[in-house]
């Protein structure tokens, strides 16, 4: 359990945040509190706060905009993710994808664990590494859980698109970016993206950028 100390310099950081009007800044790769994992949430918060801290996240997350947005990407090391997914794409792409629309939800101390063994491999993007995406596999199916702000226990598989958001969040709690898990070959510029590889599936930026997707 964090003592008093460690509960006031956090409340007080996101009370420093919670100060600025309009969306928070979002932190770029290379600020180590991206690379240093995060505290498990304990109320370090009060109920008050963390409402506030959630709907900053939510504000900031949807001006960014971004699917996702976890607590260290604006400089609080807590466990502690939103998410949405209004998921406004083709019904091919849905299709090829498994993207399906998402309410927003907070994540609190979440955690996954593989469902199965496939495995699913898309072109990925962080609001904290702006202007480029990359090829990341990632398990197809995942069980998640933790507690909701509200403090209830969340238990839920996640397939598609929604298993690959909440596999990224919970990664960013743990001080990983998606490059940590990218095929680095296939690392491409968002304008890049839009002229080449805007396919439903990375199978042709596979071919011409010389890597291999998961069997």
């Amino acid at each position: 359990m964090a003592s008093s100390r460690d509960r006031a310099a956090v409340a007080g950081l996101v009370e420093e945040l919670l100060a600025m009007d309009g969306p928070l800044p979002i932190v770029a790769a290379g600020d180590p509190v991206l690379r240093r994992g995060t505290e498990r949430f304990d109320g370090q918060l009060d109920g008050a706060l963390l409402a506030r801290f959630v709907e900053a996240l939510r504000l900031t997350m949807r001006a960014a905009p971004g699917v996702g947005l976890a607590a260290p990407q604006v400089g609080v090391p807590l466990r502690i993710a939103v998410i949405e997914d209004p998921a406004p794409v083709p019904e091919e792409v849905r299709l090829a994808r498994g993207r399906v629309p998402q309410p927003f939800r907070v994540l609190v101390n979440p955690s996954y664990e593989p469902v199965g063994t496939a495995r699913a491999a898309f072109f990925e993007g962080c609001l904290s590494v702006p202007g480029w995406q990359a090829v990341v596999a990632r398990h197809a199916e995942v069980r998640l859980t933790g507690e909701d702000e509200r403090g209830r226990a969340v238990d839920e598989v996640f397939t598609g698109w929604p298993a690959r958001i909440v596999q990224h969040e919970t990664d960013h709690l743990d001080g990983l970016l998606y490059l940590d898990r990218a095929e680095l070959r296939s690392l491409s510029s968002n304008q890049a993206i839009a002229e080449r590889w805007t396919q439903p599936t990375p199978r042709e930026a596979a071919t011409s950028l010389g890597f291999e997707l998961p069997r």
